[in-house]
């Protein structure tokens, strides 16, 4: 039992020393409640942002495959962005799709920016012409009406399905099927509407989607050399995600024989899966999120100077009582780790109450914001650790300091 209490008895009077100033001590951990909780809180919104966007591009299916003309070498010996070439045809889809077993469905794409015009109303959108393979690859669903048809396709009817966004600002409220629609030079008659996705990137909820052979009849589509129709992009379900690295070595050998590139030369196209995208969003978000974190940390150093600074204030007001303690046969480390505590005690306070403030500021932005929130263990653990390891940091020197003050000359002390 005595052991015990030797073992309590620094705590003890840390515990003493830290609550006979009580506001000193709750003004002294206000640097770290402010720096705490601003880590939760930015960190929990980089987080939020992070679950969210990754959320949505799973939507569209891990499976998803994509391949964009382009990292074609320029004049000049410049290589040119994904999709600023004009190297993928509507040949090219075909042949994937005949040749390579691992796909479930292969969807060409021919899509330009065009003008909307509904009654009274009119927007930009980005009008796609596609196959009916189109809903199988991106996981849509209708809401209302349904996707048009092989037969659509291969007659090229004048057709066309909305999605949810453009669908809203043409017809607000009113049931657009059967509608007629004006695309550039050509009416369509609405046949449906997608079910929402959501807003990431390259949404299909601010598309128009018609058969890609009535595309053709709204813009003209170029040809190649060869005569063949140029098209924006091909996208593609993979059978196995297992096999995807499969898929993609097939596609790009198949695609270099096809446009008859020699081995030195780059290829004139790019293959870009889901998972890969979702894995470089998910980097950068962990590198924001950590940037955002550093930043409001640094209020964290400037309440760690404050603990520093009342540790000092606190080993001057007691020189005296040290020098009895140490009279009295208090060894300089019985000190030296009575004042480390203290200066422990105050940053973990600090710690505590700048989780809590930092859950409810999270909370609150999750609640009555746009930006969702996730407050996670890990960052709880983390600004608490960093928290307490500052107010140890930062309060050694006072504590070192007291440890070595000379019994006699501390008696002296008034």
């Amino acid at each position: 039992m005595k052991k015990y209490k030797k073992l309590l008895r620094p705590f003890a009077n840390s515990w003493g020393g830290v609550t006979s100033h009580k506001l000193r001590s709750l003004l002294t951990i206000l640097g770290i409640v402010i720096g705490v909780s601003a880590v939760i809180a930015l960190m929990s919104i980089g987080k939020g942002a992070e679950a969210d966007i990754l959320a949505r591009i799973q939507t569209l299916g891990p499976d998803l495959m994509m391949i964009t003309p382009g990292s074609s070498m320029g004049a000049g010996g410049v290589r040119g962005a994904a999709g600023s070439s004009t190297t993928l045809t509507m040949e090219d889809a075909i042949a994937i799709a005949d040749k390579t077993d691992l796909v479930s469905s292969v969807t060409p794409i021919f899509s330009r920016s065009l003008q909307l015009i509904a009654g009274s109303q009119n927007m930009n959108a980005q009008v796609v012409g596609t196959t009916p393979a189109y809903m199988q690859t991106y996981n849509l669903n209708t809401t209302s009406g349904t996707f048009f048809s092989d037969y659509d396709f291969q007659r090229g009817t004048r057709v066309a399905v909305l999605g949810s966004t453009v669908a809203q600002t043409l017809y607000s409220n009113s049931d657009p099927l059967g509608t007629d629609l004006r695309l550039g030079t050509i009416i369509v008659r609405v046949i449906g509407v997608l079910a929402s996705k959501g807003s990431v990137s390259g949404s299909p909820d601010n598309m128009v989607f018609i058969p890609l052979s009535a595309m053709q009849q709204a813009v003209a589509q170029q040809r190649t050399a060869r005569g063949e129709q140029v098209i924006s992009s091909i996208s593609l379900k993979v059978i196995d995600l297992n096999s995807a690295d499969i898929v993609v070595q097939e596609i790009t050998d198949l695609l270099r024989t096809r446009h008859r590139l020699i081995q030195s030369a780059a290829n004139d196209f790019t293959v870009t899966s889901m998972q890969e995208v979702a894995s470089t969003v998910s980097d950068t978000m962990a590198t924001t999120t950590m940037l955002l974190g550093a930043i409001a940390a640094i209020s964290l150093l400037v309440g760690g100077i404050g603990v520093m600074n009342i540790m000092l204030v606190s080993v001057l007001e007691r020189t005296r009582e040290i020098g009895i303690r140490k009279a009295l046969g208090a060894k300089d480390s019985d000190i030296w780790i009575q004042f480390l505590i203290e200066s422990a005690f105050l940053s973990l306070a600090g710690g505590i109450i700048g989780v809590m403030l930092g859950w409810g500021v999270a909370f609150g932005v999750s609640s009555f914001g746009s930006v969702h929130t996730l407050v996670s263990a890990d960052i709880v653990t983390l600004a608490v650790s960093v928290s307490v390891g500052i107010g140890l940091f930062f309060g050694f020197y006072p504590a070192w300091q007291a440890s070595r003050l000379n019994p006699i000359e501390a008696l002296r002390h008034e």
